[in-house]
């Protein structure tokens, strides 16, 4: 990896031997690869309107124009009207399209990976239905095969592909699994060769957040359920999804499912994160190659039905809450009445944020933005966002259904000495268990 530095002092992380012409045709392949008809009917739809600026939470904490969302696709854009629009031979032939150059891409990476979770707000309020978070997804694409993605991703790229996750080699996870069990005092399933239930987890399980594995443990095991982890398939938030390594996107998303065929699982339960149920439940079948011939749920799914069946009972907490809303569980997959009906069997008053469900603001984690420390000034200021709005609704506690959300909103906590905690539902859940 090398860094290159403007003279604006930014670096940009370029990874990589190719040369200047072979960087750019790399990209330019991996873009027009994406060119189909609806990504077409999306470029040739845009307005000019300006309104997915005020839908952005980088660019409201900013006041940026280069955060418009709408600016981000500008190279995609380019390389479109250049090599597959319709006029496309006409503009080469005269120069009127200029070709993308390498150094505008390496300065594109500020727009597309620190400045973009992927979080959809700018779908939702673009007047012309473009959806703009997943064209920026798609133009990923094209910046990973020319190596001009951040460096932590790229390394978590690397060592997702050695390991089979990017926090723990596949062979250390049953151990893993079962001290968490010895710590928390619940029994464990790993490695079964049958069962019904094939749970996966994200890499926060496996370092910061342990406890998830056990409580998912204790839930299922109160349910009388036929369940397990398993070594051959637990990694599901799929980092190929978020840095553009489709290749990699497709071996994880059949991993997991062939792990489900193999031990005969009819449900595959995701873990509290976001990417995760947009890989899986969302794309999965794009990448498989057909239907999926197994139940694709979110933690968040899970506790809905357990709870609203009547299989598990839950002790009363006497408590108001507020519910940040995961974008990729909530505005792009849909699942927003789940968490709420599972606060409210815990006997909670929810007290909404002002942008609340679909409208959510983002946590300004997502996208790989958290693990990517270039991006932290600008994270920091899309938190503010957040922490005025829950201190304007004023709950007790303020919930959460995704780790990656939980892990972002906590580091903006501790940056600004905040004092507010940030919960996890399934947490929640285990540790107010009815006898």
């Amino acid at each position: 990896m090398t860094a290159k530095t403007t003279t604006a002092g930014v670096a940009y992380d370029v990874h990589g031997d190719m040369s200047e012409t072979d960087r750019r045709d790399a990209a330019m392949k991996g873009f027009v690869r994406e060119f189909g008809a609806i990504a077409a009917a999306h470029m040739e739809s845009c307005v000019r309107c300006g309104m997915c600026a005020n839908a952005c939470h980088f660019y409201v904490a900013t006041g940026e124009p280069a955060y418009t969302p709408i600016n981000k696709l500008r190279p995609f854009e380019q390389a479109y009207h250049r090599h597959a629009g319709p006029f496309a031979p006409i503009y080469r032939m005269l120069g009127i399209v200029p070709s993308v150059t390498v150094e505008k891409l390496e300065e594109w990476q500020r727009l597309i990976f620190d400045a973009c979770t992927l979080c959809g707000r700018c779908t939702l309020a673009c007047p012309m239905g473009i959806d703009i978070a997943e064209l920026i997804k798609e133009a990923r694409h094209g910046m990973y095969k020319a190596g001009l993605i951040p460096e932590r991703l790229q390394l978590m790229d690397r060592t997702t592909k050695a390991w089979g996750s990017p926090a723990t080699p596949a062979e250390d996870f049953a151990d893993i699994i079962n001290e968490a069990g010895e710590e928390f005092g619940v029994t464990m399933n790993v490695d079964l060769p049958k069962a019904d239930y094939l749970v996966t987890v994200a890499p926060a399980e496996l370092s910061e957040h342990t406890k998830a594995l056990a409580d998912v443990a204790k839930i299922m095991n109160r349910m009388g359920l036929s369940w397990t982890y398993h070594s051959e398939g637990f990694e599901a938030s799929n980092i190929g999804y978020l840095n553009g390594d489709t290749e990699l996107q497709e071996k994880m998303t059949r991993r997991i499912i062939d792990t489900a065929i193999k031990i005969g699982a009819k449900t595959l339960v995701l873990p509290e994160c976001g990417h995760a149920y947009g890989a899986a439940r969302w794309e999965a079948a794009r990448w498989y190659g057909g239907d999926i011939p197994v139940r694709v749920i979110h933690m968040t799914e899970f506790l809905q039905e357990a709870v609203n069946s009547g299989k598990i009972k839950l002790n009363k907490i006497d408590a108001t809450a507020s519910f940040h809303d995961p974008c990729q569980l909530v505005r792009r997959g849909g699942v927003t009445k789940a968490p709420r009906d599972v606060l409210g069997k815990l006997g909670v008053t929810v007290k909404e944020l002002q942008n609340h469900g679909s409208l959510g603001v983002c946590c300004g984690g997502g996208g790989g933005v958290v693990s990517n420390v270039r991006a932290d000034p600008i994270r920091f200021k899309a938190f503010e966002l957040k922490r005025r709005e829950v201190e304007d609704a004023g709950a007790d506690r303020f919930v959460t259904a995704c780790g990656q959300c939980r892990i972002t909103l906590t580091l903006g906590a501790k940056h600004f000495n905040w004092n507010k905690k940030v919960e996890s539902l399934l947490e929640l859940v285990a540790d107010n268990l009815a006898d």
